[in-house]
């Protein structure tokens, strides 16, 4: 990428998320265990995750969020009525999908009640290539290799308007965002239980560092807020501090 590529302005982000005290955004390993459903499901817990709820309709008009997500909510198999009043929604969400995750009726279904879905794909076989001509409210952004992030902020800034972001991934794509300095602010929902487990996903996975200068790999944070919500829940926001200095030993 040139200077001129790197200058150009994009969208602010804001990664966005309930997890547990230890860091913890899932109750275990593997696509079977779902916070959504499991977390709702403890006494202790249940009584205070409304609030992450309502805050979450506070958030930005763009969000960004993967395709194994949605498939996991049941996007696929999720039934569209035939007959339905024209969205009225103002919200649109960025869909990163190689895999593919999303079949064609979870396209259809994710569009639907959107104001603009915007899928982002390196896969030139995914099937939402197909539906971009059918479906009015969608548009497929490719790469040939991998996804340039870097190049997809600035062009949802410049192109689709997005000034800013709310960012609503899992662990190894929020650690490939934030290594590369693209998350500028985090809004934490803290939910007042520890789950525990190795593999089980954390705000920020992704590979450990292993040599002295990945080091500068590491975000400090800005406490802009701190709030004690109801039930035990905590509201945490940060600055990120995307440029790191490290003292010599």
């Amino acid at each position: 990428m040139n200077t001129e590529d790197e200058i150009q302005p994009r969208s602010e982000t804001t990664l966005f998320l309930g997890i547990s005290v230890d860091g913890k955004i899932s109750s275990g390993e593997g696509d079977a265990r779902d916070p959504a459903r499991d977390w709702k499901r403890i006494h202790g817990v249940k009584e205070g995750l409304p609030q992450y709820y309502q805050i979450e309709q506070t958030t930005d008009l763009h969000s960004l969020i993967t395709g194994k997500i949605l498939a996991k909510l049941g996007v696929n198999e999720r039934e569209i009525p035939e007959e339905k009043p024209k969205s009225s929604s103002f919200m649109n969400f960025i869909v990163i999908d190689r895999k593919p995750w999303l079949n064609a009726h979870g396209i259809r279904s994710v569009a639907d009640g959107l104001k603009n879905l915007y899928l982002v794909t390196n896969n030139p076989s995914h099937p939402a290539h197909k539906l971009e001509a059918e479906v009015d409210n969608l548009t497929v952004i490719s790469y040939r290799e991998e996804i340039d992030f870097s190049d997809l902020f600035q062009r949802m800034r410049r192109e689709y308007g997005a000034e800013r972001i709310t960012i609503q991934s899992g662990g190894i794509l929020n650690a490939v965002l934030l290594r590369a300095s693209l998350i500028d602010h985090l809004l934490i929902i803290v939910a007042p239980l520890l789950v525990g487990g190795k593999t089980t996903p954390t705000l920020i996975d992704g590979l450990s560092f292993r040599t002295e200068s990945e080091l500068t790999g590491i975000k400090a944070l800005r406490l802009t807020r701190c709030e004690e919500l109801k039930d035990s829940f905590l509201r945490l926001e940060y600055d990120v501090i995307n440029k790191t200095v490290i003292d010599p030993e």
